[in-house]
């Protein structure tokens, strides 16, 4: 198998892990200093929508918290209890953050401006908000800076937009600070056009509408994470990029004639196993086969990626794959 026969062709999935843990750590620490910055600038304005985006904040940290968690228990090697290993534990961490992000973050930030339309607030102090929100979209940039980076980098291996790689991938990790990231700049935003139209108009109820508007913002998000993560603890294929290549490598074999059947499941970020049904060179007997068989699974198995490869013989009427 060739170590480019993962969903980071040209890198290893420790390059990529190590890569993810730093997107998480940059995150965690811009969103601690944001959300104190905006739960300071929130009690001195009283804006519903600087109120909203501190909610959204916190959470945003506080999941930063579960996605490391899920980077460092996910990495765990596998085991007899656990003979796929723990990558699938990344997604249930990740679960959680997500599940995190719409209650803390969508969920309060909704009732807020639904309890701010009913009681209108008196004008917020506009330019310590403004100034707050302008310092949260640098601090926020800094972090989805990386964040696009790292998805640049995995879109261009793949020659997708990285956009659609990070809704794609198998690194849970990346998907949630990215789109977090995303979520956040946008929210900033709505609070800044809430406080400007408040200012404006003297209508509290654009700051209200503003922190509704952050919440569904967030709520929209946190679903298609929790999807996301859902559909990995299930079972997921990988990528047809990534299966076209281990197909590749496989027929590079030398005691490979042809593959029949090729299943490849995601059972961590970058973390696959394999099943194939092949047929072998030559017309070895039927325990030389078998053992042929047992060392070439093991070959593949050497691969980082590969967490477990399951090889069985076709029979001569199935059609052969082609890359």
């Amino acid at each position: 198998m060739s170590k480019d026969a993962t969903e980071s062709p040209g890198g290893t999935s420790d390059d990529s892990a190590g890569e993810s843990m730093l997107t998480v750590v940059i995150a965690f620490a811009m969103n601690v200093l944001i959300a104190v910055a905006k739960t300071v600038a929130a009690g001195i304005t009283g804006s519903a929508s600087l109120v909203a985006e501190s909610a959204h904040s916190w959470a945003d940290a506080g999941n930063e918290v579960f996605l490391l968690i899920a980077e460092r228990r996910g990495a765990r090697d596998r085991d007899r209890r656990h003979p796929f290993g723990y990558g699938r534990e990344t997604y249930i961490w990740s679960m959680f953050a997500a599940f995190g992000l719409f209650t803390v973050g969508a969920v309060v930030s909704v009732m807020h401006g639904i309890s701010a339309l009913t009681e209108p607030e008196e004008d917020a102090n506009y330019l310590v908000g403004y100034l707050v929100l302008a310092i949260s979209a640098v601090l926020e940039c800094v972090s989805f800076i990386q964040s696009i980076r790292q998805a640049s980098a995995g879109g261009a291996r793949f020659s997708i937009h990285p956009l659609r790689f990070v809704s794609r991938t198998s690194n849970t990790t990346l998907r949630a600070v990215f789109f977090e990231d995303a979520a956040a700049l946008v929210g900033l935003a709505i609070a800044a056009a809430g406080m400007a139209l408040h200012e404006i108009t003297g209508q509290a109820v654009w700051d209200a509408i503003g922190s509704i508007l952050v919440g569904i913002l967030l709520g929209f998000i946190a679903v298609f994470l929790i999807k996301r993560n859902g559909e990995f603890l299930l079972g997921q294929s990988a990528m047809p990029a990534t299966r076209t290549e281990i197909l590749t490598a496989l027929l590079r074999r030398a005691e490979i004639d042809r593959v029949t059947y090729l299943h490849v499941e995601y059972v961590g970020p970058m973390k696959y196993f394999l099943v194939a049904a092949v047929d072998m060179t030559g017309d070895l007997a039927e325990h030389d086969l078998a053992v042929q068989l047992r060392k070439v699974e093991r070959e593949i198995e050497e691969h980082e990626s590969i967490v477990e490869a399951v090889l069985t013989l076709s029979t001569s009427d199935e059609p052969s794959l082609t890359p």
